[in-house]
């Protein structure tokens, strides 16, 4: 597919909402509000009989009372007006129609499969792309394009092409609050025109795309959806979630965007040979976004560990073997330097390196880190936060900025991946005003600007880390 086709989607000179609306509980009033809020810079025509205005913007009956032309329309509109909207939008020069209207092949109704056909029919009939129907569209932040609220209006370099309208604004909510920030995300629900392959087609050449992320449920194409996969995955790190793996899965799936499932070892093979990276959660997928959005490309799995306490530092250690990280021994050159530097510890401290051990010392666990920053033995480190340390409000805050200030110091006067793990707990609402977790969050804040990747935990961390190192050795 040439990339030209979507290109000129994603940039519609003049958008219509049909079935825009006053009523703040509708979706037509949501798609004029982000239109807004987002900063679209084209013009926006409301489109509704009953309304005079929208949001302050003059609205119009219908799509054909609408001065000049229009590049996109967004359709809010029950599926029984779909056709006539469609006739409409031949007259208005309508390049796409995206369909948020529902209730179509998903419901596994044969006469509504038949009108879904005949939607697709008459589109193709007049040259109009459709995305959807059953889905929420598109969020491309630097055009100020958004379906949902309190998306960040900051671009990044992941795009995302996501089957499910939910999926992807978890997985926008999800990302952002670890600092990534997206060029373009694509819900596209049935694909009855426009699918998976197209959007995987686009993406593969879209400049302003780095890593691809991909959720599906089912495909159009099995064929052409491989070979599109292949080839993406063969020009960027392309991370896939399969919907609908078991049996109560598949059977969602087929009533959600109406895709037939298949075996997941079928699929986990078809990712595997094409060069994908299989995430088996939105959590997971969220991690080697991360992984890739963050840091350069690790090929080596030698990783030294600083920070935490002696059982976390235990736990940080068997968790990253467990994922296939080598926690060497620390190197006898390190030794002799904190020998010199904190001569208490030198032969008792290790990889990974205990803060406990540190008290007493004028030594601490971003010391260790910048010397194996500086180390040939290591190809990644680790930072644990030791946000448990029994302290008062005053000790704890000096302690762990001074902490998070010598990791930011370490990333900038080194070149070597360094990754830091701040714990997340289950806070009640009493807990949210509560000193500590707010020193966490502005912590992991200050972390987050200084383009240092975090994780909740080291497990998860070190499981996104070794699948990426698996993505780069493979590319040689």
């Amino acid at each position: 597919m040439s990339i030209n086709a979507l290109e000129e989607i994603f940039h519609p000179q003049a958008m219509a909402v049909v079935g825009a609306s006053e009523d703040s509980a509708t979706v037509g009033y949501d798609f004029v509000r982000h239109l807004l809020d987002f900063g679209y810079r084209g013009e926006i025509y409301p489109v509704n009989p009953n309304y005079r205005k929208v949001l302050g913007i003059k609205a119009y009956p219908s799509l054909r009372d609408i001065p000049g032309t229009v590049s996109y329309v967004i359709c809010c509109i029950p599926a029984s007006k779909v056709l006539d909207l469609l006739e409409d939008c031949s007259q208005k020069g309508v390049k796409a129609v995206h369909l948020f209207t529902a209730r179509l092949s998903e419901t596994g109704r044969r006469d509504a499969i038949k009108f879904e056909n005949k939607i697709l029919k008459q589109a193709s009939k007049k040259g109009i792309r459709l995305i959807g129907p059953n889905c929420m569209g598109i969020y491309y932040p630097k055009e100020g394009l958004s379906f949902n609220y309190d998306f960040p209006k900051e671009p990044g370099s992941v795009g995302a092409a996501f089957q499910s309208g939910g999926a992807a604004t978890d997985l926008i909510r999800l990302a952002s609050l670890r600092g990534i920030r997206f060029s373009k995300v694509i819900s596209y629900g049935n694909a009855l025109d426009y699918n998976e392959s197209d959007f995987l087609d686009y993406f593969s050449q879209d400049s302003e795309t780095k890593i691809i992320l991909s959720y599906v449920e089912g495909v159009k194409d099995g064929k052409r959806f491989f070979n599109a996969l292949r080839h993406a995955a063969s020009t960027k790190p392309v991370i896939i979630v399969k919907g609908g793996r078991g049996e109560s899965g598949t059977r969602a799936t087929a009533s959600h965007t109406a895709s037939l499932a298949g075996s997941i070892k079928v699929w986990e093979t078809a990712f595997t040979q094409a060069g994908a990276i299989l995430a088996r959660n939105l959590d997971e997928m969220t991690d080697l976004a991360a992984s890739f959005y963050f840091l350069p490309p690790i090929t080596g799995l030698r990783v030294g560990i600083s920070g935490g306490g002696g059982g976390k530092n235990v736990l940080s250690a068997d968790e990253c073997e467990e994922a296939g990280l080598d926690v060497i021994p620390l190197p006898l050159e390190i030794r002799e330097e904190v020998r010199s530097k904190a001569p208490p510890i030198w032969d008792w401290i290790g990889n990974p390196a205990d803060v406990s051990i540190m008290q007493g010392v004028n030594f601490g666990a971003s010391d260790m880190l910048q010397m194996m920053a500086t180390n040939q033995n290591f190809d990644l480190l680790i930072a644990n936060i030791t946000e448990d340390r029994p302290a008062s409000k005053q000790e704890m805050t000096w302690r762990l900025k001074g902490e998070v200030e010598g990791y930011i110091k370490v990333k900038k006067e080194n070149s070597k991946p360094l990754l830091v793990v701040v714990g997340e707990k289950s806070l009640g609402i009493e807990d949210y005003s509560n000193w500590r977790w707010k020193l966490i969050g502005e912590l992991r804040a200050q972390l987050i600007a200084a383009n240092i990747p975090v994780y909740p935990s080291v497990g998860r961390a070190a499981r996104a880390i070794k699948k990426s190192i698996d993505y780069y050795v493979s590319r040689g």
